[in-house]
This record gives C-alpha cells, structure tokens and sequence, in this order.
C-alpha cells in the first residue's frame, strides 16, 4: 500500500467500545491516515491505552470522550463490553453508549470532520452529525454475504410460512443454495429487545446514511458484493481485510493489546513445529463456553494428537482434566490465557487450520493467512458466516452445531469425539475433499494479500472513497 500525498480531508472514527469492533475501525483509520487523510479516533479514557498502542506507528489523533459507567449502574472503569462482568449487565453497558450522544454532540461541534465513520451501535451518531451536514459511513463489522441474508430474511421472512415441524429452510432470494436451521436464528425481540431496538436504528441509518465501510475484499464474496449494491440498493466500499495493514511484527504483536512482548513465546514454541502441523483454536473475545464444553474441548484436542495452540478466557476456571497440564506439554499442546497475537500465530508456517467461532475478524484473518477452518459458531452473524466458509468458499469443516443459544450453559455440549473428528479431518485427514480445501484456502490467501496492494481491488476502493469525499468537501466550498 503506498503513501499518498497529504489530502485536506478530515475523518472523525468513533468506535464501538469492544474488541472486535474497535480493531477493525482503528486499522481502517490507519488506512486513510497512511493516504494522508487527517484521521481522529474517538474513544473513552480506560480504552485509550489499547487504542493508542494500536495507533502507535500512525499519525492518527485519540481524543477521549468520558464515558458514564456510574450513570449505567457498571463499576468502575468498565469501558468495554469485553469487561462487563456478566452479561445480566450487558443491556447497561448499552444503555450508557447512548449517554456518549451529548460529549461527541460537543467533540463534533468542535472538529466539524469532512466525514465521520461509525459503528451500527452507535446509531445516534448519525442523527448527530447530520444535524451538522456531516457525512456518514456506518460500519457493520459484518461482510456483504450476512448483511445480504439478514436483508432477504427480513424481506421475504421465509419462517412465516415455515411448517411447524421442519427444522431448516433456504433462503430466498440469493446467488446460492443457502439452507440454515430456524433454530440458528436470533430471536432478538425475546431474548435482547434491548438489543433489537438498536439494530432497527442501525437498518435506519443504514438507509439514510452516506454508505457503508466493509472490511471484506470483493473476491471473497463476489455475488454478494453485486446483490447488497444492486439488489439491496446500498452504496458500500470493501477496504479489507484492514488487519493486512498492520505490516511489520511489532504491529501485528501489539494489535489490541498494549503489551506485546509475551507473543515471542507463542512464536519460539510454534518454531519447534513442523509446517502446517498445529491447529489453532480461538473463540474470539465475546465467546463463553460451560465448564463442561471445556473440559470436552480439552479431551478431544488431547485425542486428536496434533500439536495445537488454544487460547482460554482468563475466566474461564475449573475445566481441566486432571493431569492434563503435563500430558499435553509431551504431545505438543499450548494452552494461552487472555489475549494471543493471533495474526502472528495464523500466519506461521507450523499453523496448518483454524479452530473458530466464526466472528468476521476471525474469519479474515484466517481466510487471509490461507488456512482451512473448523467452524464453530455461537451467536449473532457467525452461523452465517459457517455458511459462507463451507457452503460457498469450501474451506470449511463442521463442527455441527444446530441451535443459537444465548446462555451458554445451555448450549449443546459438543463431544470430545466430535471435535477429534473434525481436527483430523481438517489438518490430517478428508482425502481428495482435504486438499482441495487446503487449496482452496491458499488461493483465498493470495487473493486477500493482492486486493490491498497498489491496483487491488481494495486498494482502489478506498482511493474511489477518499475521491467521493473530496469531491463532496469542493462541493460544499
């Protein structure tokens, strides 16, 4: 990706307060900063660390906007939907995000940006700054392949005519055969009205607002790049995947984490490894298993007899089996808790295949390195993005969950058999099917690498975006 010359656009980034929205929208503000755009982040003091560590090669400004945690009924410091000590509290957190709405009023009042990128949380930013003509882009943190089957679940609504005893159905309207299990759909009016009321503000906005920013590359998802912009009738840019920003070590070590050198002892161990030998297993940061799933996931990562990588909550407590410390150090098993540099072990030569919940960052910046996946999905757009892995792109093994579950100690609990199953069929097993997904994979890599290079297609995306802007910004002078 080349400098380019200094532009007098000014972009105003202003996040979702959790992992996996903010890092994305931080590497998207290193994007347009490295074009010469002058960039400001907008976040809130006990987030600031992590926001300014990941921007710490950049010259992207952070202003902080104090964030009412007391106000929300949270404690203290709790800043981040990823520190929100129980999810009986989640609606909370929520509820103070939309006190944020006076402090970003004023910040704006001041800045007067030429645009402003924001979150689908945080929908009253768009009311906001269009009170100032200010223009929008709205982040999803989704890809055009979820975004298009929530709009032709909503359109067409296929489960209204569902027959009560059929478990599946496909959804209409689309470029493939997609089939999902009705139990695999949220039900957001039951289990997070909370929630709900903020989507359909975000499916508002979405309308009205200037287009929305994608971290997806357009030869990932095609079809479904034509269907949102033709079908839907949205404007949407594909910048991504944004993570391919962070180019040298030290980025890619300190990428949402403000300390940065345990990574070396993830990468000096994965050197003992032969090439694409280990699987990496990570559920993301929103992600919460039973004590009993655990202790199955550590069975079946056990009988599998690959070495592999696995990163546990640093709450999670109690799960292992007895011994299992030992065991595993023989037969080549790591086990990181809290965070893990994950962009670095993906990429390693020893990491064969990816363990994963299917959250989008996860899903790009496996399907970036080039790797096959064991697809695990929990919530939200991941059972959509299972369809994307195995169904259209064909680089995926199931693990075979059926149902969407908000609790987790009432989710399936997945076998240790099933989960040794499905590893050795991803890094060692599955024949002809096997290398084909390998292959599969590694050409995605190469397409993911290619589209932000000089001439990519996200490459070019991003300099017909930054044109549009200046083109509006003449215009209003």
């Amino acid at each position: 990706m080349a400098t380019q010359e200094a532009h007098t656009l000014r972009v105003v980034f202003f996040p979702f307060m959790a992992p996996g929205h903010m890092l994305p929208m931080l590497d998207m503000a290193k994007l347009f900063s490295a074009r010469g755009v002058n960039c400001t982040v907008l976040t809130t003091p006990a987030n600031a660390a992590s926001v300014r560590s990941s921007l710490s090669r950049d010259s992207v400004e952070v202003l902080l906007v104090p964030f009412p945690f007391a106000a929300a009924g949270l404690p203290d410091g709790c800043e981040n939907l990823y520190s929100v000590p129980s999810p009986e509290l989640e609606p909370n957190f929520f509820r103070a995000t939309g006190m944020l709405r006076e402090p970003f009023s004023q910040l704006l009042s001041e800045l007067l940006p030429d645009c402003v990128v924001t979150d689908m949380f945080l929908p009253w930013a768009y009311h906001v700054s269009a009170e100032l003509d200010i223009p929008v882009l709205l982040f999803y943190g989704l890809g055009f392949f979820s975004l298009c089957l929530y709009d032709s679940i909503a359109r067409h609504d296929p489960l209204k005519s569902l027959p009560e005893e059929a478990e599946s159905f496909v959804v209409p309207g689309l470029p493939h055969k997609i089939e999902m299990f009705k139990s695999q759909i949220e039900n957001l009016a039951e289990v997070r009205p909370d929630l709900l009321d903020i989507i359909i503000q975000a499916k508002e906005v979405e309308a009205r607002c200037y287009g929305l920013v994608m971290n997806t590359f357009y030869q990932l998802e095609p079809e479904y790049v034509k269907h949102y912009t033709e079908v839907v009738g949205r404007r949407a840019w594909h910048l991504g995947p944004v993570s391919l920003c962070n180019s040298d070590m030290g980025e890619k070590a300190a990428r949402g984490n403000g300390v940065s050198n345990e990574h070396q002892n993830v990468l000096n161990w994965l050197e003992s490894k032969s090439p694409g030998s280990v699987v990496y297993v990570c559920f993301g940061s929103g992600c919460h298993f039973s004590t009993a799933q655990l202790y199955e996931i550590a069975l079946g990562l056990e009988a599998a007899e690959c070495p592999f990588v696995w990163v546990v909550r640093q709450d999670e407590e109690g799960w292992m089996p007895e011994g299992y410390d030992e065991r595993i150090q023989g037969k080549g098993g790591l086990i990181v808790r809290g965070w893990a540099p994950q962009i670095l072990i993906l990429n390693h030569e020893a990491v064969g295949g990816f363990v994963t919940h299917c959250g989008w960052n996860s899903t790009l910046e496996g399907v970036s390195a080039g790797l096959p996946f064991v697809t695990w999905p929990q919530f939200a757009d991941q059972f959509f993005n299972e369809r994307l892995i195995v169904d259209v792109l064909k680089i995926g093994v199931e693990i075979g969950v059926k149902s969407l579950v908000a609790k987790h100690k009432e989710k399936e609990l997945v076998k240790a058999a099933k989960i040794e199953a499905a590893i050795r069929k991803l890094i060692g097993g599955g024949g002809e099917d096997g290398e084909a997904r390998k292959r599969r994979a590694e050409e995605l890599g190469t397409m993911a690498r290619k589209a932000v290079e000089d001439g990519g297609s996200s490459c070019v995306d991003m300099d017909n975006l930054i044109h549009d802007l200046e083109d509006r910004r003449t215009t209003k002078l």
